[in-house]
């Protein structure tokens, strides 16, 4: 094994260039979610004539799996990569920048589906000297519920799939380190959108109205209780109003007002604790003050949980395979993110781990913001991590 490693880790190098290249391509055309049509054909296009097997337009959307079948029979794991941008104007100013208005690559997703193109590429390469399976996910829509992860499940994606891994770059790690976390490593969550409907009326006359907006801020304001108060102080949950419209006239008292957020909590068994509380406390406001609600509260992606006995491999590999450009393997700890990774941990234990993106020495920009970007040289290290993973994975009780 020790032989092919570097041979794939050779491979890798060799291709870095088109790694960066394929990065950019993508980092220049980004689709939203479940809108990734031309970013999937490309991807398809990428596999044409390779000694693969190729699934496209998965679950009747943008999703595609490819199986590399190895030359021994073995286990059948599955390694994915997302590929869906997120409705921000770019302001990096790159060369590459973004040539969709309103449209960029915020999260690193372009990043994810280049190492994966080129590794998969290595692997078909080599595959004769693989033993099992190795199915690539390349899933659309990870960033938007309800996720691409539930279609391409029901699509059959996990047909005969023992374990799944994944790797997300984080501009917030330093490049040059790898990280892992074992147990809830994302949090779960639920969003949710409020309209609460008062009487309006004139400023001068608020005994001739009923305010929505005072309602509303009396709402925002107790709802924090709800962590500060109803979750113990060894759980972590947030509840979070991102969204408050209530934009009038200054004399005018708002009949209407709309607000949005979500709720996120590393355990799910504060999940339902939070949704009845946030209910009952929207309820009480709103009688209260006199007025009527409307309420949407969806529960989407699961904590994300991560198999010890995957965590403790991937540890194990990725450090064993002394990578060059690897300074360190660490413990993440939790992360308070949400990932749709969350339902193949659910359907098979897996392990969803991190490679550092952030070039030293320069200003931090966390994902989602508009100044995101990456160190491509994460890139390869994602590559070769996650190659170290796979063959220590195939390779575990096989005769070498």
């Amino acid at each position: 094994m020790t032989q092919l490693k570097e041979k794939i880790f050779q491979r890798i190098n060799e291709r870095k260039d088109e790694m960066i290249q394929l990065r950019r391509h993508f980092h220049q055309y980004p689709e939203l979610s479940f809108h990734e049509t031309k970013t999937a054909q490309t991807i398809a296009e990428f596999y044409q004539g390779k000694d693969c097997e190729i699934h496209t337009q998965v679950g009747g959307g943008n999703g595609i799996w490819v199986d590399i079948t190895g030359g021994k029979p073995g286990k059948h794991l599955a390694i994915r990569a997302d590929f869906d941008a997120l409705p921000i104007q770019e302001e990096t100013n790159l060369p590459f920048a973004s040539k969709i208005p309103g449209v960029m690559h915020a999260c690193g997703h372009d990043g994810h589906t280049a190492y994966m193109m080129i590794l998969a590429d290595t692997l078909i390469e080599f595959k004769d000297e693989l033993p099992g399976t190795i199915r690539i996910l390349h899933q659309p829509a990870e960033e938007v519920p309800p996720g691409g992860a539930q279609t391409m499940i029901k699509a059959g994606c996990l047909d005969g799939i023992d374990n799944v891994l994944g790797i997300h770059v984080m501009s917030t790690m330093d490049v040059g380190k790898v990280f892992y976390h074992e147990g809830a490593v994302h949090t779960g969550r639920a969003t949710f959108s409020i309209k609460m409907h008062g009487k309006g009326g004139h400023g001068s006359a608020p005994q001739d109205a009923n305010d929505a907006i005072v309602a509303a801020a009396q709402f925002v304001t107790s709802v924090q209780t709800i962590v500060s108060r109803r979750i113990s102080p060894f759980d972590n949950a947030t509840v979070t109003i991102g969204s408050f419209d209530g934009k009038g006239s200054a004399n005018v008292i708002k009949e209407t007002v709309e607000l949005q957020g979500d709720v996120r909590m590393m355990n799910e068994n504060l999940r339902p604790v939070i949704e009845k509380e946030f209910k009952q406390i929207l309820d009480g406001i709103c009688q209260a003050f006199n007025i009527t609600y409307e309420l949407n509260y969806l529960n989407d992606y699961p904590v994300c949980m991560n198999d010890p006995k995957m965590t403790q491999l991937v540890k194990n590999a990725v450090t064993e395979a002394k990578i060059p450009e690897v300074e360190g393997v660490e413990d993440s700890g939790p992360q308070t993110a949400s990932e749709d990774f969350s339902y193949y941990a659910l359907e098979r234990p897996s392990c969803f781990f991190f490679v550092g993106a952030h070039e030293k020495g320069t200003p931090i920009y966390p994902h989602h913001n508009p100044n995101f970007q990456i160190d491509e040289d994460c890139l390869p290290i994602a590559a070769k991590s996650m190659a170290s993973a796979v063959l220590a994975y195939l390779f575990e009780g096989v005769a070498k």
